[in-house]
């Protein structure tokens, strides 16, 4: 059986560091960073998206496992603080995640296994920060609270 292969590339576009980055023919993404004097603060810096990475991936893992759980999920933020070793290459060394579900009546227990399973079996990024960084989770449901909106999106939606 062929492995599967991931493609990715990032071309330098200035001013500064700023890059954009691209994944298998996917939607570009701007890279940057805020270190002066180069960087512009145009995107997120590369570790930065590490973190955004993993939340996106144990995020899409646990919505997944709770549909197939049958759970009234309304809505799910991953929340990420992570502590960086001071030398270089300055890896990540301590990362807290926090999942907050939203919905009325999901069962904190569904939601706990749901967790577990993404850490311990399906979250690739999991895997691989596992081996740097020591990673602990908080878990919450909150049931009388409305779904937080993106930044930018229209009240009402």
């Amino acid at each position: 059986m062929e492995k599967k292969k991931t493609k990715a590339q990032v071309t330098w576009v200035g001013p500064g560091l700023r890059v954009v980055g691209e994944a298998n023919d996917g939607p570009a993404i701007v890279l940057d960073s805020a270190h002066a004097p180069y960087g512009t603060s145009t995107g997120p810096a590369p570790m930065d998206l590490v973190l955004i990475g993993l939340a996106g991936c144990t995020a899409m893992d646990v919505v997944s496992i709770m549909a197939k759980k049958r759970q009234p999920l309304t809505g799910l933020q991953v929340k990420v603080e992570a502590e960086r070793a001071e030398q270089y290459p300055q890896v990540y060394t301590k990362i807290d995640l926090e999942y907050v579900a939203y919905g009325k009546g999901v069962e904190l227990s569904a939601l706990e296994r749901a967790v577990s399973l993404s850490e311990e079996k399906y979250c690739g990024v999991t895997a691989m920060l596992r081996h740097s960084a020591v990673i602990s989770r908080t878990i919450r449901v909150v049931e009388d609270q409305a779904v937080p909106k993106l930044p930018g999106e229209p009240v009402g939606v």
